[in-house]
């Protein structure tokens, strides 16, 4: 495991395999977001996660939401492409295309990274992150995880963009767990996280990153 720069980097034992880039949710690149990167190298993936905060943690809603809308998102953007290019790099295929799993905003930007860069993604998994944009160039698989009473992600939202998604063609499965908020899949939410619907949601993650590698 390593620490390098803006991003956290980890190799499972075998020293390589399929790439996953993670990309953290508001709560920047915290502990919890690392051991997310552990468990997936324990699976098999190398994993870059990259600081799209720079290095701040915030510590309530109040300063995610003002840490989040003083980024620059041409910049987080420049971050995300450029992370998944180092990442492919560092795989066991290196001229071929990674996964991306994103939880809340960075849902949002593997959404994003798939669609303006389909030659780069082969999968998608993102936890409550939606996206408004044309996704005719996407071409990897989609799994979402959501909430069944999220205040950020209301259901004409998601139900938006699921329908946008199949009238492209997409493949694209969007699973909703009962009495869940947004952030159930992540501690540093505190009273939302739901650790059986959490559990329930990466072992679905697990076997979709597989069955797409």
């Amino acid at each position: 495991m390593s620490t390098a720069g803006q991003a956290y980097l980890v190799r499972p034992d075998a020293g390589t395999g399929p790439g996953v880039l993670l990309l953290h949710s508001w709560w920047g690149l915290n502990r919890a977001t690392k051991d997310v990167a552990d468990d997936l190298a324990d699976a098999g993936f190398v994993v870059v996660a990259p600081d799209l905060f720079e290095g701040v943690l915030p510590g309530d809603v109040d300063e995610a939401i003002s840490v989040l809308g003083a980024a620059d998102p041409d910049a987080m953007a420049a971050l995300v492409v450029s992370s998944a290019v180092a990442l492919r790099s560092q795989t066991d295929d290196p001229d071929g295309p990674i996964a991306a799993v994103g939880y809340s905003m960075g849902g949002s930007w593997a959404l994003w990274l798939a669609t303006r860069q389909p030659d780069t993604v082969r999968a998608v998994v993102t936890y409550y992150g939606t996206q408004r944009i044309d996704f005719d160039d996407l071409r990897a698989p989609v799994l979402g995880h959501f909430a069944s009473d999220d205040d950020l992600v209301s259901d004409d939202e998601l139900i938006e963009m699921h329908a946008h998604l199949l009238l492209s063609d997409k493949s694209v499965l969007i699973h909703r767990y009962e009495g869940t908020g947004h952030g159930f899949a992540e501690p540093a939410w505190g009273s939302a996280h739901r650790p059986a619907a959490a559990a329930e949601a990466w072992a679905r993650t697990l076997e979709f990153l597989r069955g797409t590698s």
